[in-house]
């Protein structure tokens, strides 16, 4: 066989190759497989108690219960999909659900649209008893607001001790942190003492201890400098506290321009990332900040504008691949009715009627803006108030179950065609899309959209597969067999 290339001129080639396509790879090493949040619910720092998660989930399940009592009111309030169709008539509705909970894979079958929505509402339910909130950020900046230095001192020692003492009670969430205020001129010494004082109490009180996915989030980041300060204080703290080199995790906040593009017309994202010398694990978008440095006004400033799609675009493109995970932004129309009862004076028939109007209205809203977020690959985003938890809930789970037989029948065809392909010598190169299938049933399960003896049957995977995360291990091990 003739070649003209000698041997040692492609190995040089293929060295200098290797090197490059290595360091790709350890840049952009792909979804890291663990489990992400769905939601970050902030809330002030001064208010935040060690069973803060609790009390919100009580007080959701409260307003589902008075306002959406249940499936099919909770159903055409956020306007599922055929939900107009299901009956109105109690009597009706009350056959329904006898015949959903007696028969469901039935009901399943026949009757989809009633299935999804009494599947839907009671996970929802579920959810909120077992575990309300998901992520947890104690906030010291927006939510909080500028007070005085002594005052926020208490409240950050406070509040350390509080997170110290769900810790010892299990009562956090999975996933909890600080927002800090921003490393401007103006606050970076107010945000760096904040931290430190919330650091140094908590491992005190803990025994030297964080709190499992512990994360420090920086607001209003514009330049990269700000987020290696933030990376540098942080190896200042462990060394200082005796945590672990490494331990202290941040997010950044992407909610000004100057954080999707520098002044030199550089795609600032990677920037930023990189400033954080590895320390990153999300980035979340600011709605309001962004449209407002946007000049966009105020009545126009919401999660579905152009201005904000184009932000988390550039957020998609700069950031796939590199396993940090994205967040979308809130919904500030709160589901909160214009009148309050009051001891002794009852609220009359209209009052209810408009208190029940106003809040199915902002749940819809905000159900929608889930799922621009989900179409968008955003899985993640933020609430503010505990009646928008069935909601951020209702829409997540609706989005993997309106196509989880789609995607059940894409999978298990992905895994049998791979096999196959591999056993008669033909090559399987879409093992990207694969993944992408059994990401989904892995968001579906971690969320509660999905139990795992559903994901396990459906997908066709055993609980070893399912559970190694890798669609290229799957085939891999399958293909020994």
């Amino acid at each position: 066989m003739k070649t003209s290339l000698s041997d040692s001129s492609l190995r040089d080639l293929a060295g200098r190759l290797a090197e490059s396509n290595n360091d790709f790879a350890a840049k952009y090493p792909g979804e890291t497989g663990t489990r992400q949040p769905v939601h970050t619910v902030y809330g002030g720092a001064h208010l935040f108690k060690s069973d803060s998660a609790a009390r919100l989930g009580a007080l959701a399940r409260r307003s589902l219960d008075q306002f959406a009592p249940d499936f099919i009111a909770f159903a055409k309030a956020i306007g599922l999909p055929g939900a107009e169709a299901l009956p109105e008539a109690t009597d009706e509705g009350n056959s329904l659900r006898a015949d959903l909970e007696n028969n469901s894979e039935t009901a399943r079958q026949n009757n989809k649209t009633a299935w999804l929505a009494h599947t839907i509402y009671n996970r929802v339910n579920e959810k909120l008893r077992r575990e309300p909130v998901e992520d947890f950020r104690i906030d010291f900046e927006d939510g909080y607001g500028n007070r005085p230095d002594e005052e926020e001192d208490g409240h950050a020692a406070a509040a350390a001790a509080e997170v110290a003492e769900g810790m010892l009670n299990s009562t956090l969430p999975p996933f909890i942190g600080i927002r800090i205020k921003p490393f401007t001129e103006e606050l970076r010494v107010r945000s760096m003492r904040t931290l430190d004082i919330f650091v140094s109490t908590l491992v005190e009180k803990s025994g030297g201890k964080l709190p499992d996915n512990f994360v420090v989030t920086l607001p209003k980041i514009t330049i990269p400098e700000q987020v290696s300060a933030l990376a540098e204080t942080f190896a200042a703290l462990e060394q200082a506290t005796g945590l672990a080199s490494g331990s202290l995790k941040l997010e950044m906040m992407i909610e000004t321009t100057q954080s999707i593009i520098n002044n030199s017309g550089e795609i600032n994202l990677p920037l930023l990332l990189a400033a954080a010398r590895g320390r990153c694990v999300a980035a979340h978008f600011g709605t309001y900040d962004y449209t407002a440095s946007c000049s966009i006004t105020a009545a126009h400033q919401h999660m579905m504008h152009p201005a904000c799609d184009f932000a988390k675009d550039m957020m998609q493109v700069s950031l796939a691949g590199t396993g940090i995970w994205l967040s979308d932004g809130a919904t500030n129309i709160m589901p909160v009715g214009p009148h309050r009862a009051v001891e002794g004076k009852p609220l009359t028939q209209d009052q209810i009627e408009e208190n029940r109007a106003v809040i199915h209205r902002a749940w819809k809203l905000h159900y929608d803006h889930i799922q621009h977020s989900l179409t968008g690959g955003f899985y993640q985003g933020w609430d503010l108030h505990p009646a928008q938890l069935p909601t951020r809930y209702a829409a997540v789970y609706a989005f993997f179950l309106e196509s989880l037989d789609a995607a059940s029948e894409r999978l298990r065809n992905f895994v049998e065609k791979a096999a196959k392909a591999t056993l008669v010598g033909d090559v399987f190169d879409d093992a990207a899309t694969g993944q992408g299938l059994l990401n989904y049933f892995l968001r579906a399960l971690n969320c509660g959209a999905l139990t795992e003896a559903e994901g396990l049957r459906l997908s066709g995977l055993t609980p070893e597969e399912l559970r190694s995360g890798s669609f290229v291990k799957i085939l891999k091990n399958r293909q020994s067999l």
